[in-house]
């Protein structure tokens, strides 16, 4: 198809997710017959009008599928519309000539953005990024019995099941019931409440002697270079260099071009020249 796929004014789940269910529960479903004479005319002439109304009718399935994905305590708006999404992108792909459903072919589509979305938000550390993991990630959830930890007999058969080591399935255990921690307190919480985040078990050298002498020491020699680098320039590359970057209030090009009668094409050149001269002054030689 020449043309980006674009469903025209399609229903869009908002904060009322009831009523948006309401909505597409509405929109009647199609026919085969009817199914494939739109499916015909997208995939041959590129009818958008088609792409809307195969959209239109099949919202209800995303939702459907969306459901099943309720349980990782993500808004269920944004797993439909996610599940919409690749929805969307099935019926661009739809080959009416195979001889299958829509719905058959979307599933993968959709149930792909759905993964896609709930891997992206569920953690703000990501818990699977290869394939196989993220295979064992939405197949161990569904396969534990019990909130609690699988015993030896339990996570033998989720190993058996989905063809797996058992360390993997372990492993994989203990990404699901970590919890994100946040590395600083909030604005809301209270140092002295006794909760302890894991900025706090860091420790503060800002008051060590020796670290102090040592930043000192440090700024000496740094400004003590740079000093004696700027020094060896002529006249106007310091007075350049000192009102284009020691200065509090920077000085423009063109500021500098009208000081000294020059374009201030030739004032970035100086610019460039003196900088290259004083980095080669105060950076350590090799």
């Amino acid at each position: 198809m020449g043309r980006s796929l674009q469903v025209v004014n399609p229903l869009i789940p908002g904060g009322n997710i009831a009523a948006y269910v309401n909505s597409v529960s509405a929109i009647s479903v199609l026919s085969a017959e009817q199914e494939r004479e739109l499916a015909e005319r997208l995939y041959h002439h590129n009818d958008l009008d088609a792409a809307r109304d195969l959209v239109l009718s099949h919202l209800r399935f995303v939702v459907h599928i969306a459901r099943s994905y309720s349980g990782y305590g993500l808004p269920l708006a944004d797993i439909v519309q996610e599940g919409n999404v690749g929805l969307m992108k099935a019926v661009k792909r739809f080959d009416p000539s195979k001889g299958v459903r829509l719905i058959s072919f979307a599933v993968h589509w959709i149930k792909a953005e759905i993964h896609e979305y709930v891997l992206r938000n569920w953690r703000i550390v990501k818990v699977a990024t290869t394939k196989a993991q993220r295979k064992l990630f939405f197949n161990l959830r569904g396969s534990k019995k019990r909130l609690g930890w699988l015993n030896n007999e339990e996570a033998a058969a989720v190993a058996a099941d989905l063809g797996v080591e058992i360390n993997q399935v372990r492993e994989m255990e203990q990404r699901l019931s970590a919890r994100d921690a946040a590395f600083d307190l909030s604005v809301d919480e209270d140092e002295d409440a006794g909760y302890l985040v894991p900025a706090q078990y860091l420790e503060d050298h800002s008051g060590d002697p020796a670290r102090q002498l040592e930043q000192a020491d440090w700024e000496d020699v740094h400004y003590g270079r740079l000093n004696a680098a700027v020094a060896t320039l002529d006249a106007r590359s310091r007075d350049i260099i000192q009102q284009r970057w020691l200065s509090d209030e920077k000085v423009t090009l063109h500021d500098l071009a009208a000081k000294y009668a020059v374009s201030a094409e030739r004032i970035r050149q100086l610019e460039q020249s003196a900088m290259k001269k004083v980095r080669g002054l105060i950076e350590p030689q090799t």
